[in-house]
This record gives C-alpha cells, structure tokens and sequence, in this order.
C-alpha cells in the first residue's frame, strides 16, 4: 500500500510526514506576503512603473487561483507523494529562476513558474496530513499545519524588510532555494506514496471553464479599485467570470470525474465550513493589509516595525491552534469555531477608533486578540468540514478549500480597498465643508504657524501659504484616518458575520472507531 525511504514505525509515521509538509506549506504562503515590500526596489532595478510592477505580484495570485482546482485530479491520478515533490521542485527552480531575473517581464515569467509550484503544495500537504492521520488526532495535526497559514502572512513583511533594508533585495527569493533543498530530500526520505488510480480521466472542460472564469474573477478583484468598479475593462471580465463559472458548474455537476466535485457541498458541514473559512480568511488578509498601510502610510513606521507589530499575533494564532485542537477534541470542534470567529469579530472593533495617536503597544494587543480568535477558529472549521468527505474524494474537498481561500482573500482587500477610497473621499468633503475660514479656531492656527515659518526664515507671504498647506494637509490626514476607522468597521461585521454559519454546523464527535459521527 505504501512505498517508503525509510524504515519508520507507523505510529511515528505521521508525525515525520506532518513536519516535512509543514516546510512546504510555509515557504508557498510565505511567498504570497514577502515580494510586497520589495516592490519600489524591483521597480527601481527594472525601470518600470507601478502598473508594469504590479503584476510581480498579481501573476502570482491568479496563477495560484488557476492552478489549485487540478490539485484534486492530480493527486488522484499520479499520486500525491509524487505531486507534492513535484510541486517542491518547481517551486524551488522558479525561486532561483526569481533571484535572478534580469527584467520585469522575466521576474513576471518566473513568478508564474514558482506559483505552480506554490498553488500545488498547499492543497497537496493539506491531503496528505488529513489523510494519514485518524480522526482522533486529525484536529491536532490540523492546528500543527494550519501553524504555517497563520504565522508565515505575518513574518513575510518583516523578513522581506529586513532583507530589502540590510542585505539585498533578491534573497527574498534565493533563501527558498536551500530551505527548498532541504525540505525535497526530508519529504523524499520520509513520505510514503498513497493509492493513486492511473485510470483517471482529466476533465479538460472543468479545467478550462474553471480556470478562465477564477483567472477573471481574481484579476477584476485586484483592479477593480484602479480601473473603476463600472468601466468597461471590468464589467467584461467579471461578465466572463460568470458565464465560465456558470458553465463549470454545469459540467462539473454531469461529469463522470469532475475536476472539482461540487456534490460535496451536499454534505451540511463542509459547505458550511466552507462559508465560515471564506468569511474569516477575509478577516485574516483583511487585517494584514490595512494595519501595515495606517503604520506605514500615515504614522510613518518601517516595514520592519509594522512587521515586529504583526508577529505577536501571527504566534498567537499559531499557539492557540494545537489549544484549539485540544478543546476540540475535549468539547468537540464547534464551540472552538463559533467561539473563535466571534472573538475576530470583537476585537477588531477595537480598531475602528484608532487614530495618529493610539500608542504602538496598544494596536499590538489588539492584533494579539485577533490571533487568538483566528487560531481557535481557523482550522478547526476546516477539520469540521472535511470529517464527513470520503477519504477518496478529500484531495477534491482540500482543492476547494484553498480556492476558496484565494478568492476570499482577493475579494477582502478587494472591498476594503474601495470602502478606504470611497471613505476617504467622503470624510475629506465633510471636513473641508466644516472648516470655516473666518473662524476664531482656524484663524488661531493660521497664525500660529505663519509664526512658526516666520520664525524659520520664510518671509509673511510665503509664511500665509505654507500655513494654508499645512491646514490642508491635516484635514486630508483625518480623512485618511476616518477612513481606515470605517475599514476597520466594515471588517469586524464581516468577521462577526461568519458567526451565523458558525452556528450552523453540527456538532462532530469521533466515535470508538476514530471515525467521525454528525450529532443531529
């Protein structure tokens, strides 16, 4: 049944494998975080603007997006101790081929290759951990792996700072190639090949249709913003997304062997999990995007301070999965999930009343609330949906949970980024619609700092127009702030949202067996 390297006791076989997977699964999502802070430098070594630069990163995203529904097909077919290889090695020559590309239409070109790589790994080790591990101890192995999803998002800005600020910007890339290296000959060493059926027949129009219709979707979520949610560019793509997303469902629905197996959705728990990891995925990138942009844009911190900021609550979540799983397999995995989404939601309300004043400290706690509610819920809910999948058809079930975590992500920051636009726009009209020129208040602070320009040598003049300027660049800083106050909103009712399906998932237990029974 197994093949294996290395002469390992079955009970320890587990463990081995779950701690060569979890080097794998960290370096892909470690990657979907670190290349932003490099950006302006690849912008400045490649001569080329944001819009040409943008796509380092947007290639990566839609090629992961693109990619993961396969995963189930191939693990099935070629199995999947040969596919997460696979996926290692490519991943690891498309990080070279990164760290040194002469060009942004090569950098472009080599992150497509490495998201190959990067989009396979993650539902491929999810598959192998759910499936050599027993029910009874599935929601520990579960809490271990899902370490990686919390923590890597987090530290990603940080390294690439450090790296970017103190050494040189490629190692962002080439520091995967020895970690890479490593992690090929422990998994080659440790993993044993699964059943695998050669029989397979590839659905080549599940793919297709599924692929042109996520790669659209995807692409109008990350340019939405840019191009206007109306304009033309993305009312055709999301018109695209929706036919080819509505003829998959059609063919997947009547295919003999569907790319993606919509009829798991029939089972209650997992489309219900489903909905609850989609709604808190959105709460998780959701935070870590706009946190960095309020310290770094507007209070004037380092990428590296905004990512000493982020880390607390990155191991905080990582803690508190085995804990988690713990009380999961005490109490069962439900009032994890529901405890844990609720607590996102509570305490990133906290954040809507931050301000250019709220001490570092202070945002740093509040972030370490968020870790808790993320790790007692995240891949608790997870566990949840898959207990009741087939064993034969989970490689399916762990493809969509990671395509629907791509979408939830790009649509978070999506909606987030056009409630801080729109926001802003909104609160500075308010703003400059209150501000009376006459008024004793904004006469006492015109006065004040013409003084204060008089005093550093401007002359009475130049003094009165560079008090105006400073007026009105404080009344476009609180537009900005009020605006992050209002994201910050809009994210803890999204998060408190994912409560409702919370809810609605029915208690699991494992019986004496090890395997799982839905409590009606």
């Amino acid at each position: 049944m197994f093949i294996s390297n290395l002469p390992i006791k079955e009970e320890q076989y587990r463990w081995w494998a779950l701690g060569v997977t979890v080097i794998g699964s960290f370096m892909s999502i470690l990657d979907t975080s670190i290349v932003n802070i490099a950006i302006p430098k690849m912008m400045a070594v490649f001569a080329v603007g944001t819009d040409d630069a943008q796509w380092i990163l947007t290639a990566y995203m839609l090629t992961m997006g693109v990619i993961q529904p396969a995963t189930g097909y191939l693990c099935e077919a070629y199995g999947t101790r040969r596919m997460y290889l696979l996926s290692l090695m490519v991943f690891t020559t498309g990080s070279f081929l990164c760290g040194i590309a002469w060009s942004n239409d090569s950098m472009i070109a080599f992150r497509v290759l490495q998201a190959i790589g990067g989009g396979l790994i993650i539902p491929v080790t999810m598959t192998i951990v759910y499936k050599i591990f027993p029910m009874e101890e599935r929601n520990m192995a579960m809490g271990i792996w899902g370490i990686s999803a919390m923590v890597a998002p987090a530290i990603g800005p940080t390294l690439s700072g450090y790296l970017v600020e103190y050494w040189d910007w490629r190692l962002i890339y080439t520091i995967n190639i020895p970690i890479g290296i490593i992690g090929y000959a422990a998994a080659a060493l440790v993993l044993r090949e699964m059943p695998f059926s050669k029989d397979q027949k590839f659905d080549i129009a599940g793919f297709l249709t599924s692929a042109v219709g996520l790669f659209c979707l995807l692409l109008a979520l990350s340019k939405g913003t840019k191009e206007g949610w109306t304009s033309a560019y993305i009312m055709v793509l999301f018109y695209i997304s929706i036919t080819c997303l509505t003829l998959f469902v059609l063919i997947e629905l009547r295919h003999e062997n569907p790319i993606l197996d919509l009829r798991i959705f029939s089972d209650w728990n997992f489309t219900f999990s489903m909905i609850t990891t989609f709604v808190g995925t959105m709460g998780l990138y959701g935070a870590i995007f706009m946190v960095p942009l309020f310290m770094e844009n507007l209070r004037g911190y380092t990428a590296m301070q905004t990512g000493v900021l982020l880390f607390p609550s990155a191991a905080t979540a990582g803690l508190f999965m085995p804990v988690a799983a713990k009380l999961a397999d005490r109490f069962g995995a439900k009032p994890a999930v529901v405890v844990g989404i609720f607590i996102l939601g509570m305490s990133t309300m906290p954040l809507m009343y931050i301000d250019m004043d709220t001490s570092y400290v202070y945002i740093m706690g509040v972030m370490v609330a968020r870790g808790v509610g993320l790790g007692l819920f995240m891949m608790s809910a997870t566990v949840m949906g898959m207990a009741n999948i087939p064993i034969e058809k989970v490689s399916r079930a762990s493809s969509i949970n990671n395509a629907l975590r791509q979408i939830s992500g790009s649509m978070g920051i999506a909606i987030l980024t056009t409630v801080l636009q729109n926001r802003q726009i909104f609160h500075l009209e308010h703003i400059a619609g209150d501000i009376n020129i006459t008024s004793g208040a904004v006469q006492q602070m015109l006065t004040w700092g013409k003084q204060l320009f008089v005093h550093h040598g401007d002359v009475a003049w130049v003094a009165h127009i560079k008090s105006l300027a400073t007026l009105s660049q404080v009344a476009i800083q609180q537009s900005f702030v009020f605006s992050f106050d209002d994201g910050f909103f809009v994210l803890s009712l999204i998060c408190l949202v994912g409560v409702i399906p919370a809810i609605l998932l029915k208690p699991i237990k494992p019986n004496k067996d090890g395997m799982a029974v839905m409590i009606e």
